[in-house]
C-alpha cells in the first residue's frame, strides 16, 4: 500500500515538473516575443535600417526573427531604391529647367525687340506676356528643384522682421483700398529678431499675401499678426474667405496639388507657390502651418527661430 502511495507521489511530482517546466518556457516565449514586437515597432517608428536582434534557444522563434530581418532588408532595399529615384527625378527637373531657360530667354528677347518695332500689335503682345508666364514657371520649378536636392546656398543671418512686414502689407495697399479690405494689423514696435534669409522670408510674405487676396477676396478681410513666444517668432497671414477644407488642407503644400480655389494655384494652376514658400521656411529651420475653417478664417502661421536657437 505504502508502495502505491509512493508511486502515486512519484508520478504527481514528474506531473508538476512536466507542467512547471512548460509554464517556464511558454512564459519565457511570451517575453521573447514581446521583446522582439517592441524592437520592431522602434524600428519601424523611428525608420531606421536595423535588425531585430533576439538570442534564444527556440528554434521557431529564430525561424520568426529570421523571417521579419529578410522583409526588413527588402524594405531598406526599397527605401534606397525610392530615395535614388526622387534625386534622379529632382535632379532631371533642375536639369530641365536650367536648359529651358536659356533658350526661352532668347525668345522673349527677339519678342522684345518685334515689340518694339510694332508696339500696338496685340498678337505679339499676347504672346510675349505668355512667354513670361512660362519662363515664370520654370523659374519656379528651378527654385522647388535646388530647395528640394538641398542645393539652395541660403545664408541665414540675425533681422528684424517687424519692418519687413509692413513694407509687405504696404505693398498692397493700393489693392486693398479698391478691393475695399478691412485691414487688421498687429506688428509689435520694438524689434522683432529672427534667423533666416531676408530675401525668402520676403518671397514667402509675398506668395500669402497675394493668395490671400485672390482666393480670400469674398471675405474683404486682411490680417498680418507679428507674435513671438519663447523660442520663435510667428507671423499669421489671415483671411475671411471660401477657406480650404480639412481634405485638401492636407496635401495645399504637396507639389502640384491643385483643387478649385486652391491657395496652390497662383500661374494657371501650377501648384507651387506653397510648396516652394513651405520648402523655404524649412530650410531656415521654421516652418508653414495652415489652419482654415471654411467661410470663417484661413491662416497660414510662419514659424521662423529666433536667433538664439541654434542652427538644425
Amino acid at each position: 500500500m505504502s508502495g502505491n502511495i509512493l508511486s502515486l507521489c512519484v508520478i504527481l511530482i514528474l506531473l508538476l515538473m512536466i507542467v512547471f517546466q512548460r509554464l517556464f518556457i511558454r512564459r519565457k516565449r511570451e517575453k521573447e516575443l514581446s521583446e522582439i514586437a517592441r524592437k520592431l515597432g522602434d524600428i519601424l517608428e523611428k525608420d531606421s535600417d536595423e535588425k531585430v536582434m533576439v538570442f534564444t534557444d527556440d528554434k521557431a522563434l529564430m525561424d520568426v526573427v529570421g523571417e521579419i530581418n529578410r522583409l526588413l532588408y527588402d524594405r531598406q532595399k526599397i527605401k534606397a531604391g525610392r530615395k535614388r529615384e526622387e534625386e534622379a527625378s529632382k535632379k532631371m527637373l533642375s536639369n530641365i529647367s536650367h536648359d529651358m531657360k536659356t533658350p526661352l530667354t532668347v525668345i522673349l528677347g527677339y519678342l522684345e525687340i518685334l515689340r518694339l518695332k510694332d508696339p500696338e500689335d496685340e498678337a505679339l503682345k499676347k504672346t510675349e506676356e505668355k512667354a513670361k508666364q512660362v519662363l515664370e514657371l520654370i523659374n519656379r520649378f528651378f527654385t522647388l528643384a535646388k530647395l528640394e536636392a538641398g542645393d539652395t546656398d541660403m545664408e541665414l543671418t540675425k533681422f528684424a522682421v517687424n519692418e519687413l512686414c509692413r513694407e509687405n502689407v504696404l505693398g498692397y495697399y493700393d489693392i486693398l483700398q479698391q478691393k475695399d479690405f478691412r485691414v487688421e494689423i498687429s506688428i509689435p514696435e520694438k524689434a522683432v529678431y529672427v534667423r533666416g534669409n531676408e530675401e525668402a522670408v520676403q518671397r514667402i510674405l509675398q506668395n500669402l499675401l497675394s493668395n490671400a487676396l485672390r482666393y480670400g477676396s469674398d471675405g474683404k478681410y486682411l490680417g498680418l499678426f507679428l507674435r513671438e513666444e519663447e523660442n520663435h517668432v510667428y507671423i499669421d497671414v489671415a483671411d475671411k474667405g471660401k477657406g480650404i477644407d480639412r481634405e485638401s488642407a492636407a496635401h495645399v503644400f504637396d507639389r502640384l496639388y491643385t483643387m478649385e480655389d486652391s491657395r496652390n494655384r497662383e500661374i494657371q494652376g501650377t501648384g507651387l507657390g506653397l510648396t516652394i514658400a513651405k520648402n523655404l521656411a524649412k530650410a531656415m529651420g521654421g516652418d508653414i502651418i495652415l489652419n482654415s475653417i471654411p467661410y470663417k478664417k484661413t491662416v497660414f502661421t510662419v514659424e521662423l527661430c529666433k536667433p538664439e536657437i541654434p542652427p538644425i
